[in-house]
């Protein structure tokens, strides 16, 4: 039991979901909101070297969001496997990045520069939370983290560091941890995931201790 206590979830995951609201609402009046999203750009790159997904799974807001405010009203489909691949993510991750660089290069150095770059991020948070829902509702909750640009940009920085390891002498291939995977992920293969999110549902429901990090 002790290695299943060490990965569950934070206590403060399930919560954090309400910082989207926060940002996308209240950004609309307090642009300045908007500068919360630089500060999960930066706690993303400064973990995901070390624990790949991690932030995904236990600290991302729109994650908390889609795993306890979005699955209410999920259809639970199967994310569609196009979306994991990165032919469909890098031009994404390019794309939302260059828009968002564009939009603040031309910013910087008018008036009120402070609001409008806070503006900007507030729309991003705006547009992908908007993509997030109507794609979580109609397919999976975790459907927009199967390509989300800083999902793909932690996973080229660390996906192989902090892995999954499953002990196969001790697996029923029971599925259980398969069923509850909000990435879809095929837990049971011993392969490298580099999309696993470190949230630790798989080692929790585990009947015989057979996951670990």
């Amino acid at each position: 039991m002790g290695k299943r206590r060490l990965n569950k979830m934070l206590k403060i995951t399930p919560y954090l979901g309400i910082f989207v609201l926060i940002v996308s609402i209240g950004g609309l009046w307090y642009p300045a909101l908007g500068y919360f999203v630089l500060l999960i750009f930066a706690a993303i790159f400064l973990i995901s070297p070390f624990r790949g997904r991690w932030f995904c799974g236990n600290l991302c807001p729109r994650g908390s969001f889609a795993d306890f405010w979005i699955s209410k009203i999920s259809k639970k489909r199967k994310i569609p496997g196009i979306l994991r691949s990165l032919w469909v993510r890098l031009p994404i991750f390019l794309l939302m990045m260059g828009f968002m660089g564009y939009r603040i290069s031309n910013i910087i150095g008018t008036l009120n520069t402070f609001e409008k770059i806070g503006t900007v991020l507030v729309t991003m948070c705006i547009v992908t939370t908007a993509i997030a829902v109507l794609l979580g509702s109609n397919l999976s909750p975790r459907t927009w983290c199967s390509f989300c640009p800083m999902g793909t940009a932690q996973r080229l920085l660390g996906g192989k560091r902090y892995q999954l390891q499953l002990e196969n002498d001790k697996c029923i291939s029971c599925k259980k941890c398969e069923k509850v995977c909000p990435m879809q992920l095929k837990v049971c293969q011993n392969e490298t995931k580099l999309d696993c999110i470190k949230c630790g549902r798989c080692v929790s429901v585990c009947p015989k201790d057979a996951l670990h990090f």
